[in-house]
């Protein structure tokens, strides 16, 4: 069977962001920073209106916007901000903004579901050598770090007392936040980013008994629900993004029943 060229880019795209959103996913939930990723990734689509208007790229726009949002959800917690409702004015208003700004571009054709629920499908082989860079950098940076973040997470106390500094921890998590969405935007939209982080690390949570092992689960099962959601794409004609997650979601489904079963 020949498989079209469209088809490999988006597979390609797929399994690069499930790379680097496995392992971060599970510092999402063991930091309780699912909030904290939607805010991050709806500020993706002021990134967009930026990057149009100005005529960037929008790996850059997407980029600089969702790390923006991040650092400035960080410092206003760091000052004693009520976090969910920073969290919650932050992502609505961001979110609003950008459509709101998308909507005074000028000459400029903009289909606002593709980067609001995905289309990767529409990968282009520029595409793929751009999210192979933000996907090395993610990598790269959990690898690195992965003991300090690890240690950090556990308790700053502790961190401290071994030398590392859990605000420089802290900051290596945003940037790394902030380039998955960068990655993801194309793939799953801006809206639904938060998803594929959560519920991979979160199935794989429920047979992981190490970090390593719950990072490592987090990657195979988003790899999965990337198969999984384009292929019933392309047998049923539903859209990419939000097939990805909903396979997301059964194999989530699954491994409850299945945990609830070994015990």
């Amino acid at each position: 069977m020949i498989i079209d060229a469209f088809v490999l880019r988006a597979l390609a795209a797929g399994l690069m962001v499930a790379l680097a959103a496995g392992p971060l996913g599970c510092f999402v939930i063991w930091r309780r920073m699912a909030y904290f990723s939607d805010a991050t990734a709806h500020a993706a689509i002021l990134g967009v209106a930026l990057a149009l208007g100005f005529e960037l790229s929008l790996f850059a726009g997407t980029l600089l916007s969702a790390l923006a949002m991040a650092l400035v959800v960080s410092a206003l917690a760091g000052r004693g901000w009520a976090l969910d409702t920073t969290l919650g004015v932050l992502a609505h208003s961001a979110l609003a903004v950008g459509l709101v700004a998308v909507s005074f571009l000028q000459g400029v054709r903009i289909d606002l579901n593709a980067f609001l629920f995905g289309d990767i499908l529409t990968v282009r082989g520029s595409d793929l050598w751009t999210m192979a860079l933000g996907t090395a950098l993610v990598t790269g940076l959990m690898l690195w770090r992965w003991e300090g973040l690890l240690t950090a997470t556990i308790s700053e106390d502790l961190a401290r007392s071994l030398g590392l500094n859990p605000a420089r921890e802290r900051l290596i998590l945003t940037l790394a936040l902030a380039l998955v969405v960068a990655v993801a935007l194309k793939v799953v939209g801006a809206l639904l980013i938060g998803a594929l982080l959560i519920i991979p690390a979160a199935a794989a949570r429920v047979f992981a008994r190490t970090p390593e092992a719950m990072a490592l689960g987090a990657v195979a099962l988003a790899a999965l629900a990337v198969l999984l959601g384009l292929g019933a794409s392309l047998q049923f004609d539903t859209p990419a993004g939000p097939s990805i997650v909903s396979a997301a979601s059964g194999l989530f489904a699954l491994s409850l029943g299945l945990g609830a079963l070994r015990r």
